[in-house]
């Protein structure tokens, strides 16, 4: 797969569209666009048996988070809060990202 835009980013609070997570909401921890992926708190978990390691003495049995398709998350606005689609807009000679419902910006100042 080619690399692709995504219409989210890692920080941003989405809820699922399809699946067995219908509905959930969660943030995403990372963002993969080559595969066009993301990886959501709290959505998608799975149980993988690990060995002990140096990073888990232990072992056992491990939750864990595994990617999901973007396209089926949708990204909720923080202004309206609501799920909602993205619009483009170039404000201050920047081009951010803008909610379709309410219009305000979506993008955080970093």
């Amino acid at each position: 797969m080619s690399l692709t835009k995504l219409h989210v980013k890692k920080g941003d609070t989405v809820v699922v569209l399809s699946g067995k997570d219908k509905g959930k909401q969660g943030k995403i921890i990372s963002a993969m666009p080559k595969k066009g992926q993301v990886v959501v708190e709290d959505v998608n978990k799975v149980k993988r048996h690990t060995k002990p390691s140096m990073k888990a003495p232990q072992g056992g049995i491990l939750d864990k988070e595994m990617p999901l398709a973007a396209c089926k998350v949708m990204l909720i606005c923080p202004a309206c809060n609501k799920a909602t689609k993205i619009g483009h807009k170039q404000v201050d000679g920047k081009n951010v990202r803008v909610c379709k419902k309410c219009g305000e910006v979506v993008d955080t100042a970093k």
